[in-house]
């Protein structure tokens, strides 16, 4: 028995389709109409490359973090715990307030704005999200040259707090230049000194 008419089009590119739409509409606020129109596919294609919306999201979803997003996993590789630091808030200031990339972060809008019917997606987001809190910690307990009036949990809750803010304002239209003038001011106090 025939295994079905070949995949007519490119699923890596319907795929960066689908990511650039979530980014801009967050989960909820995307329908599958928004989907296929992006990825230049029909629904069944749709639902036989990828799934249905919520499998979807998920490859997009590792498809961020891979991609766009990657800029947070190599801060940590920076060789001080100041310099993670700034990387990932100046990162954050790049990502969210991009002149070619959708305002805001697709997490935190997934995050903020998902109601009880995508449970699993908000929780996929949280998941992702306290996997990049730990992975910062376990660098920033390592780090020698950071202050000491911060511990590692808590500098790691701020970093994460001041970059969620940045990606909010981006998402409400605050420029690239005014982020990153917040950013500079966030790491002058959290890091006492210029930077």
């Amino acid at each position: 028995m025939p295994g079905g008419r070949p995949r007519s089009f490119d699923a890596d590119a319907a795929l960066d389709c689908a990511l650039e739409v979530f980014w801009r509409n967050g989960f909820e606020g995307t329908s599958l109409a928004d989907l296929t129109a992006a990825m230049g596919i029909n629904k069944p294609s749709l639902y036989a490359a990828f799934g249905n919306k919520e499998e979807l999201f998920g490859k997009v979803l590792a498809r961020y973090l891979d991609g766009p997003g990657a800029y947070a996993a190599n801060a940590l590789d920076a060789p001080t715990g100041r310099e993670v630091v700034e990387r990932l808030i100046h990162g954050a200031v790049d990502l969210t307030a991009g002149e070619n990339t959708p305002h805001g972060c697709l997490c935190v809008k997934t995050v903020q704005a998902c109601g009880p019917d995508a449970h699993a997606v908000r929780r996929d987001a949280v998941t992702v999200r306290k996997a990049g809190e730990a992975a910062l910690r376990r660098r920033l307990e390592q780090a020698t040259d950071l202050p000491t009036r911060h511990e590692p949990a808590a500098l790691t809750a701020l970093v994460h707090t001041i970059s969620d803010g940045i990606a909010v304002q981006a998402a409400a239209g605050r420029s690239h230049d005014e982020l990153r003038q917040v950013g500079d001011s966030a790491l002058r106090a959290l890091l006492g000194e210029e930077t």
